[in-house]
């Protein structure tokens, strides 16, 4: 249920058990500082089942990223919306082997067309800590613009997440 996406270079696909030990240690780096961590085994388990939970729920959801030639997992990305944010979010986290070398704008950017060609959404956010330059330069990348009106999931405030929307192309 969960479909596979290819690009030139990744694959992204839905997770498997034996993703998640990678996947754990990437939530438990300073790598997870933007998104509320590190995170330990326990709460990373419950972001790895809430992102599989998505697809069912939703029809949409989180991939896994891995490279097309080695299988190597570099992180995750997707379209999620659990309970406390007001609208689905397009979110991403790669392993630090994979930064830097254009893999999460090429992932991201694949998401977001399947998610344009496979709902009716016009829009769809990304929640970014305030100063995170990179998320911030990715969305703007991805054509986002900075929406200071958007409300905020339950408990943020704008000190502590700035809201980008990605709109749909007329």
């Amino acid at each position: 249920m969960i479909p596979t996406v290819t690009t030139d270079r990744l694959i992204l696909r839905g997770a498997r058990r034996d993703d998640f030990d990678a996947f754990a240690d990437m939530l438990a780096s300073d790598r997870a500082v933007f998104m509320g961590g590190p995170f330990d085994r326990a709460a990373a388990w419950r972001l790895f089942a809430m992102n599989l939970a998505g697809w069912p729920l939703d029809g949409f959801g989180v991939w896994m990223i891995t490279d097309r030639t080695t299988g190597a997992f570099m992180g995750d990305v997707g379209i999620s919306h659990p309970d406390r944010f007001p609208e689905p979010e397009l979110g991403w986290t790669l392993t630090a082997a994979a930064e830097g070398k254009g893999f999460a704008t090429e992932a991201a950017r694949a998401a977001l067309n399947w998610y344009w060609a496979n709902t009716d959404a016009q829009s769809v956010v990304s929640y970014i800590t305030p100063g995170n330059t990179r998320s911030e330069a990715l969305a703007a990348k991805l054509g986002a613009t900075h929406d200071p009106d958007a409300p905020l999931p339950d408990g943020e405030t704008p000190a502590e997440t700035a809201v980008f929307r990605h709109r749909r192309a007329a």
